[in-house]
């Protein structure tokens, strides 16, 4: 009985000690780095870029949201770049040291215009500053849908005004007006000899026979 218990704890005391072994061989989930929300997290130099992503309404334009949290005492201008029609868009935003500034929601807004950031898509998104070497995070595109995306989709840009063309006044040349000569006086009319010789007695006024 003695000798069964004695092999029963040298069996229990191997196991406690494979399964510490275990512990110190495999990593410790709580210290690998994830990113605890839908955006995706990076870092350059002394600016950690946290929680990025994309707020879209599928109509090629999208605002970006991210956390730039500087963790040194300098002041850093960060350039983030992406295409736009073929083209790159560099766009700049200041930290200050040991600050957190809040992109696209309570800081800056930053709207992409004319870019293919299709909802459920990654959109590549540079940044970098300085002489630091920089990094490009493959964004995901999410829309309006979650109530709290819901206020951050890009404002749409105001209709083009169109010029209403001033019509053109064609004027039609005139005749000159043709004089009325009715009822003037014929100047090329023959004289007559009858003179009119007025009458003593009553005023009136006769024409003499020839």
């Amino acid at each position: 009985m003695r000798a069964r218990t004695a092999a029963s704890v040298v069996l229990a005391a191997g196991i406690l000690m494979g399964t510490s072994a275990c512990n110190l061989v495999a990593p410790q989930a709580t210290l690998i780095r994830y990113d605890a929300s839908d955006g995706v997290s990076g870092k350059v130099g002394t600016i950690a870029i946290r929680n990025t992503l994309l707020i879209t309404q599928g109509k090629g334009a999208a605002n970006l949201v991210t956390n730039l949290v500087n963790e040194g005492d300098d002041p850093v201008t960060m350039t983030i770049q992406y295409t736009s029609d073929g083209s790159k868009v560099n766009e700049t935003v200041r930290i200050k040291g040991h600050e957190t500034l809040a992109v696209g929601t309570d800081g800056p807004t930053i709207t992409m215009r004319n870019v293919d950031a299709e909802p459920g898509s990654l959109f590549p998104v540079f940044f970098q500053y300085g002489d630091q070497t920089g990094e490009q995070l493959l964004t995901p595109v999410l829309t309006g849908a979650m109530a709290e995306y819901s206020t951050l989709t890009p404002t749409p840009l105001p209709p083009t005004p169109t010029e209403t063309p001033t019509p053109t006044i064609t004027v039609e040349p005139t005749e000159p007006a043709t004089p009325d000569t009715e009822g003037a006086p014929d100047n090329d009319a023959a004289p007559t000899d009858e003179t009119t010789v007025p009458d003593e007695d009553t005023g009136s006024t006769e024409t003499p026979a020839p």
